[in-house]
């Protein structure tokens, strides 16, 4: 009978090498979820003053590589003007909860107005960032309100939930106001905005969703694309720490899933070029939306406010869909 022959013990230099096999990649995992970890923290608490991160497209090769490893910095939102600037008077309000933070409210009344439009910010941004809408609006009789999202200008809080949480700020500040109401939320405000009339018992007259995204992941995914990054695994790391920090479900936070639980009249408007909230995506949630819906994609537009870019065309379909929902024929 032939003896199996034993194996010869590993020598020092391979037992290293195996070693170094199995700490090498652990160490990367770590690494790699460290590093989403500090980016979706950075990207939801705010930082005490200083600049704020670029948008991706505008940075540099060598600015790109120093977010990558840095994070982006974004300072708590505040306000540089109010409606006073525009001589117009205003009221401002804090409207108080127990368990959430506190928020503040501004109203700018217009006398025999056929009702109150609520402008709804974008993250990282504040009420003023749609202040000049409020001019507009007066010109088609509506008054407006403008509501600071948590973490934002005279709200409470030091972050944001991206729309997810702060769908309970838009239903109160909606609450708040008397007669007919309309919501119009801009990107991150357009997902709260549907989250509230789905989900938080808002219940506006109509609803007005301007660059809205239709996922959250789809969205984060499209900021690694500006960033000439691969979406995977970056965009659900970000999810999954962002997840974790925040103490929500991100993946659940989808705009074209609340769309199906809104009825009220909707106008669905943002920029055929947009790469933030694609047109697809704008598509996706208009053919959603349980209610009336009207989508309108400007060509050659990015992410910005259709107001600024086409106000004559702003200007018809705002019109149209507001006089719409006050015709006697809707209030029935």
């Amino acid at each position: 009978m032939t003896e199996a022959t034993p194996t010869p013990p590993a020598t020092p230099r391979k037992r290293r090498t195996l070693v170094l096999l199995a700490i090498v990649p652990l160490a990367a995992l770590i690494g790699i979820n460290a590093l989403a970890w500090s980016h979706a923290r950075a990207m939801t608490q705010w930082v005490e003053g200083g600049a704020r991160t670029a948008n991706p497209e505008q940075l540099t090769a060598g600015e790109r590589f120093r977010t990558l490893l840095l994070g982006v910095r974004v300072p708590r939102p505040t306000c540089t003007c109010d409606p006073s600037d525009l001589g117009l008077p205003f009221t401002r309000e804090i409207l108080e909860r127990d368990q959430e933070p506190d928020l503040e409210l501004w109203r700018v009344p217009l006398e025999d107005s056929r009702g109150t439009v609520l402008l709804v910010h974008g993250y990282a941004g504040a009420p003023d960032q749609l202040l000049d809408l409020v001019p507009p609006l007066r010109e088609l009789g509506w008054g407006s309100a403008l509501v600071a999202l948590r973490g934002s200008c005279g709200s409470e809080g030091d972050g944001t939930t991206l729309g997810y949480r702060e769908a309970e700020d838009v239903a109160l500040a909606a609450g708040a106001l008397d007669g007919p109401v309309v919501i119009y939320g801009f990107s991150m405000g357009s997902a709260a905005s549907v989250r509230a009339v789905a989900l938080e018992l808002a219940a506006p007259e109509g609803l007005v969703l301007e660059a809205c995204f239709d996922r959250l992941r789809s969205t984060v995914a499209n900021r690694f694309g500006l960033m000439g990054l691969p979406a995977f695994p970056g965009a659900d790391l970000l999810l999954l720490h962002g997840s974790l920090q925040a103490g929500f479900n991100a993946y659940t936070h989808d705009p074209v899933r609340y769309a199906a639980g809104v009825r009220q009249p909707t106008l669905v408007i943002g920029g055929e070029d947009d790469p933030r909230a694609t047109a697809a995506e704008q598509r996706a949630v208009a053919d959603a939306l349980a209610g009336p819906s009207e989508l309108v994609l400007v060509p050659g537009m990015a992410h910005a406010v259709t107001a600024r870019k086409r106000p004559d065309l702003w200007q018809e379909v705002m019109g149209a869909f507001l006089e719409d929902l006050a015709s006697p024929a809707h209030r029935r």
